[in-house]
């Protein structure tokens, strides 16, 4: 392909994407086209030197394609796919204290940093490990206390049984309200930290026991909508 015809296809993709830094990736190459150094790019842009190079290397590998975000390089993969599938494994049906680390629950960034360098022998960033969990299908969430004694069965039957009868009293008036409460808890003990996780789903803590600290109360009416958040008692 001609040099005149890359630029005239970068600058049609520069005038079609929504995304600046889409837009920024095309502009780069079309000046280096053009006849800037990648040195030159990088201040005209303020990004680094490294930067621009992975931009221009993408695209002469792959073209516009190579540009996208899915397929830019970046750096080189420290863990082969099987230590990849380890990472993810260990991530999603272990705790760090499963693993050698103490009292800890739930993944931190530090902590899988931790993890892979005592695994594997391999350093990363702490950005690093960020884009490679996100790479690897998991995103940033808060853990939550599951009951070990929950019944999901007496659940259901709350859902498919027990609800719509109550919803059946108040429409026929054998009943005033019918309120939902719901509570919050300030917890004596050290609050869950958000963690990896893969995505769409949370981690959840087994617990046996009732967790020292205060709760408040809150309960809605079904029909009103009005919230009583007055009570609360400690425990």
């Amino acid at each position: 392909m001609a040099k005149e015809e890359e630029i005239e296809r970068l600058t049609t993709a520069m005038k079609e994407t929504e995304s600046t830094r889409m837009y920024e990736r095309y502009l780069a190459v079309r000046l280096h086209l053009e006849g800037r150094t990648l040195t030159e790019i990088a201040d005209i842009l303020g990004r680094s030197f490294p930067a621009i190079s992975g931009y221009w290397k993408a695209y002469r590998k792959q073209g516009l394609q190579g540009l996208g975000f899915g397929e830019y390089p970046g750096g080189i993969r420290k863990l082969s796919d099987e230590q990849e599938e380890q990472l993810k494994e260990t991530i999603a049906q272990q705790r760090p204290v499963d693993v050698g680390f103490e009292a800890k629950c739930t993944w931190t960034l530090r902590l899988i940093r931790a993890w892979i360098l005592r695994e594997f022998g391999e350093k990363y960033t702490l950005k690093g490990i960020s884009k490679m969990l996100n790479r690897l299908g998991f995103s940033y969430t808060k853990a939550t206390y599951t009951l070990v004694r929950a019944s999901k069965e007496e659940q259901k039957q709350f859902r498919e049984v027990t609800l719509p009868e109550l919803k059946e009293q108040l429409n026929q008036g054998e009943i005033d309200h019918l309120l939902f409460e719901d509570e919050s808890m300030i917890r004596a003990c050290l609050a869950l930290q958000y963690n990896g996780f893969p995505k769409g789903q949370q981690r959840k803590i087994p617990t046996h026991v009732e967790h020292k600290g205060a709760k408040l109360f809150a309960a809605i009416d079904y029909e009103t909508g009005y919230v009583d958040p007055s009570r609360r008692r400690k425990i």
